[in-house]
């Protein structure tokens, strides 16, 4: 396991801008996971630990398109139909075994390699359906051009290029394009071990009973979903007591066998806020005040070396600044790229005030329009502790930190889900 530097998150200032935090994280993390090579089975998800050079042309050779019929395009009338006699078949996985002769028509069938022939061979494939045959011979229609149907070796992918970058997230076309070239294995960086626990004697596990003033605990649930959509292994060491030798010692062993530990709420500066204490007696703890709503209130520290990220504790609050800096933490640990995630545009169904200074941003879903922009609508009550209004919503309208709010048909910058929930 490679270690952080204690100061790597330590940072002077008030608040501070989302994209800011990031650039001045990624400055200084880099991935602290192994590399490991598995099957293409098993790397759905996965994050690739090498680049990926090709050793082989894809297609292996040119080919048909379609099913058809390979010509000499010169051996066709421009301006009125062809008649050319049938010389032959190719089938896919097969071959000609003759150069094909000027003035003959081969049917081939799709993925067939082009015949070989005078100069550089039948240069164009007509479709099955833009022909007629007539007993031995076949009859062309005038107007194709030179090439048509006709697939090149090497024109998905050329011998000797990278196709697939180090850091890149294997999805299944990814994972297609490997097989293409014969690949069997892949590999992969190691999974990053992610350790979870909440704090409080006022929570509760669900399924056990509640008393009066205690609360069952949602958002450890929720971080380990959002964690192992990344791809994380993860370790739920359950809610510890507020008691600041339990965390300690939690969070010591935590640190010897995990690459990060993520836990919300409890690193404030009240008398029974533990973590902060036992934090900082096992390395180091740098509160942040971002300039996000929700949010806000986030500690970033490092653990005898392993990171340690304190998010809010407020449900909603918890997700929006996992999406927008945990995330983005995370995979840079693991050893992934980081794109930024792509904002789409969508007509404002609401109109929304807030001040200058912070990011915000309102949970809304979306309901096409046809021939028009999407309308986003609010979606529940905009409260930070209002977990339903998530299920809900499609996905987030992002307010920038300069602008004074949406006006009823504005056009607005939309953040799905679906690109940050995976």
């Amino acid at each position: 396991m490679v270690q952080l530097t204690d100061d790597c998150f330590a940072f002077e200032g008030g608040l501070i801008p989302v994209e800011v935090a990031l650039e001045r994280v990624r400055a200084r993390l880099a991935p602290v996971t192994g590399i490991e090579t598995q099957p293409l089975d098993a790397v759905l998800g996965r994050i690739l630990g090498t680049d990926v050079v090709s050793g082989l042309d894809v297609p292996p050779h040119d080919n048909s398109a379609v099913d058809g019929w390979a010509v000499y395009l010169d051996d066709l009338d421009r301006d009125g139909e062809t008649r050319l006699p049938i010389g032959g078949r190719v089938a896919a996985g097969q071959h000609l075994d003759r150069p094909q002769r000027r003035g003959e028509t081969i049917r081939i069938f799709t993925g067939a390699p082009m015949p070989t022939g005078e100069g550089t061979g039948p240069d164009t494939v007509f479709m099955q359906e833009d022909c007629r045959v007539d007993g031995d011979v076949v009859v062309f229609p005038p107007g194709i051009r030179r090439g048509a149907n006709r697939r090149f070796a090497g024109e998905d992918v050329k011998a000797g290029t990278t196709i697939l970058r180090s850091g890149r997230r294997l999805g299944p076309p990814e994972i297609g394009l490997a097989a293409s070239i014969g690949h069997t294995t892949l590999p992969v960086r190691t999974a990053l071990r992610v350790a979870v626990f909440s704090t409080g004697d006022e929570v509760r596990e669900p399924g056990t009973d509640r008393v009066a003033g205690t609360i069952y605990d949602s958002n450890r649930y929720t971080l380990k979903a959002l964690l192992r959509g990344l791809g994380c292994a993860v370790t739920d060491l359950g809610i510890l007591a507020d008691h600041g030798e339990t965390i300690r010692a939690a969070l010591a062993a935590a640190a010897d066998s995990h690459d990060a530990i993520i836990t919300s709420g409890g690193v404030s500066t009240g008398e029974e806020d533990h973590v902060r204490a036992a934090v900082e007696a096992e390395g180091q703890l740098d509160a942040w005040r971002l300039a996000i709503k929700p949010g806000r209130p986030v500690a970033l520290g490092v653990v005898r070396g392993t990171a340690f990220l304190g998010l809010p504790g407020n449900p909603v609050a918890v997700v929006v600044t996992f999406l927008h800096l945990a995330r983005p933490i995370l995979l840079a640990l693991a050893g992934a790229d980081v794109p930024t995630p792509p904002r789409y545009p969508v007509q404002a169904g609401f109109a929304y005030k807030k001040k200058a200074g912070r990011r915000e941003y309102v949970r809304v879903r979306i309901d096409p329009v046809a021939g028009g922009l999407p309308i986003a609508r609010r979606a529940g009550n905009e409260g930070a502790g209002i977990l339903s209004s998530l299920v809900a919503a499609d996905g987030l309208v992002e307010l920038t930190d300069d602008a004074l709010g949406l006006s009823e048909g504005d056009t607005a910058a939309y953040l799905p889900f679906s690109e940050v929930m995976r």
